[in-house]
């Protein structure tokens, strides 16, 4: 593609964990597609991982070029590090590009990196901000920014009645304000989201208008989203980018192709899906009673545990497992979730994960752990309908007794027809959104068009 065919130049700047590189991976795939030169700027770490056709991917620095996070191993000493550093070598890359045939028009940025936004004011350029949370979760934490809603949450103060927003129990809460002592760091980056959100050309969120309109709306006097999701590769929606079957991202080996041969074998909507995403970690004993309903349940099961958190299996169960199911340490997830003979998603809820289920129409079992998880698990329960969350015990374990009964909910039986019915409904809703006319693709188009009228530098 010769240079006077790009309609702008957007840099597209992640958080480097994989689920937030995945989302904005895949928009500037969005945007390519439409004649966009798409640049993802990522750090020196993480830039490795990259390897999507027609993106430009360059690196930048968080100050830890060799280990990323694990490196700084304080949440709060690395933002602060990101932020000096990420400021510094993003405006070395914009520079890069501003006598070029391309020059970069706008910067995407992921909320968690407001300053990246001050990087694009400074170069005289436009700055658009992109939300991975969904609208709903966004919209409890803006108002705690806005001090319309006080800190701390108790069970006492709840259920919370917002705007837009069924009403939410303590339990449906994100870990951040109901512990808030607990994760300080963490919330404060939440809340940083906003800081500078009034100043953004666009605000982005990768949700739908069908899935989260209402709630957007409720919150559109404090910021105004254009809801562009869901960010999933076109294969499993709109198939309208060639070859679009995985984000072309991966911060592990992935072994799909195993798990498929494996899936192959296995009847149409019978097997099990569990997965924990990239950042949750499971103690030895809710390990044990995953394996323990599985194991009394009898269904098949295909279960992703990273390399790390392998040692935490029971020692009986690895030697079942080789007949009624597989462990592995990380695969494709859309593929497996595609796959006919996947039935059920155990799913922390992450909104990647929980976006990607509704989008392929796989009712699912919310196991939430922490953050966002818990709202998330309530809209997939009580609000869409496509799956039922999984209640813990006294101790916070969800016992294999309860594991076995959701299975049966959302696999056997009356219920599971009306959440199969309900998932399928949602699937084709996410097509829609995405698909040529639909509400998030003419949002997308919005933004390419105002790129194209871009004829000078803004002041």
């Amino acid at each position: 593609m010769e240079n006077k065919q790009f309609k702008g130049h957007v840099i597209v700047l992640p958080y480097p964990s994989q689920g937030h590189i995945n989302p904005l991976l895949q928009f500037a795939k969005r945007l390519a597609s439409k004649g966009v030169k798409a640049t993802l700027a990522t750090t020196r770490y993480t830039v490795g991982s990259i390897c999507a056709p027609r993106i430009g991917v360059e690196a930048i620095s968080d100050g830890f070029d060799e280990g990323g996070f694990s490196q700084a191993g304080n949440v709060e000493f690395y933002l602060k590090s990101f932020r000096e550093q990420g400021s510094r070598t993003l405006s070395r890359l914009i520079n890069k590009f501003k006598h070029t045939a391309t020059p970069v028009t706008c910067v995407v940025y992921d909320s968690f990196l407001p300053w990246a936004l001050d990087v694009a004011k400074q170069q005289g350029i436009y700055g658009a901000s992109f939300f991975t949370n969904s609208a709903s979760v966004c919209s409890i934490f803006s108002r705690i920014h806005h001090g319309r809603l006080s800190l701390p949450l108790t069970p006492e103060t709840t259920p919370l009645m917002l705007p837009g927003l069924p009403p939410l129990n303590f339990r449906d809460l994100p870990t951040f304000l109901r512990f808030p002592d607990s994760y300080p760091a963490y919330l404060a980056m939440k809340l940083s989201q906003f800081s500078n959100l009034n100043q953004a050309d666009w605000v982005f969120d990768n949700t739908f208008e069908d899935l989260e309109g209402k709630e957007a709306k409720g919150v559109s006097e404090l910021w105004q989203a254009k809801m562009i999701g869901p960010m999933v590769p076109s294969a499993y929606l709109d198939e309208r980018i060639k070859g679009d079957r995985g984000y072309g991202s991966s911060l592990w080996k992935p072994l799909s192709e195993e798990c498929m041969e494996w899936l192959e074998t296995k009847a149409s909507q019978s097997v099990v899906y569990i997965s924990f995403g990239s950042m949750v970690s499971l103690t030895e004993e809710e390990m044990e009673e995953i394996a323990g309903g599985l194991k009394e349940s009898d269904l098949h099961y295909l279960w992703i545990v990273r390399e790390s958190e392998q040692k935490k299996l029971p020692g009986w169960f690895l030697d079942l497992n080789k007949d009624k199911g597989m462990v592995v340490t990380w695969c494709n997830q859309l593929e497996m979730l595609s796959h006919p003979a996947v039935g059920c998603f155990v799913t922390h809820c992450g909104w990647n994960s929980t976006l990607e289920g509704l989008s392929l129409g796989v009712p699912m079992i919310g196991v939430p752990k922490w953050a966002d998880q818990l709202t998330d698990a309530k809209f997939v329960e009580e609000v869409w309908e496509i799956g039922v969350r999984a209640k813990e015990d006294g101790g916070g374990v969800v016992r294999k007794k309860e594991l076995i009964k959701c299975f049966k909910e959302v696999m056997e039986g009356e219920r599971s027809k009306e959440i199969k019915r309900n998932a399928n409904k949602w699937k084709e809703l996410a097509k829609k959104a995405i698909s040529e006319g639909g509400g998030s693709d003419e949002c997308i188009n919005d933004f390419v068009q105002h790129l194209i009228d871009i004829v000078k530098p803004i002041n």
